[in-house]
């Protein structure tokens, strides 16, 4: 299978909350998910509750003491064997802090992957 993706994927988890907003950045829905994997460009969230494909989200992820508020749109979903929904979220929009924390967790994790 060829890699598509920019960045390389972290596997993690770490729950987190997400908002998915209208088109007018109306919040519609708020629910708990967890994070499957993450990487500077997108995040792989599993929920219980179906996101489409296009849906707008704003997840707040908290990586240690640190908070992360990222906005991002549904690239594609899939169903697991459990009856969770997967969604693969393309980062639209981060704040230049978060982008760092983001970077730090990943080159922590990183770090500890590459002495497992």
């Amino acid at each position: 299978m060829n890699e598509k993706r920019k960045h390389s994927r972290i596997d993690s988890i770490y729950l987190l909350n997400y908002v998915r907003l209208d088109e007018n950045d109306k919040e519609m829905m708020q629910g708990m998910g967890r994070t499957i994997n993450v990487s500077e460009s997108g995040i792989m969230l599993e929920t219980h509750v179906a996101l489409s494909e296009n849906d707008a989200v704003e997840i707040v992820v908290g990586l240690k003491e640190d908070i992360v508020t990222i906005r991002g749109k549904v690239i594609f979903t899939q169903d697991t064997a459990a009856g969770r929904h997967q969604s693969g979220i393309q980062f639209l929009a981060i704040q230049d802090a978060s982008l760092k924390t983001l970077r730090r967790y990943i080159d922590a994790f990183n770090a500890l992957s590459a002495n497992a």
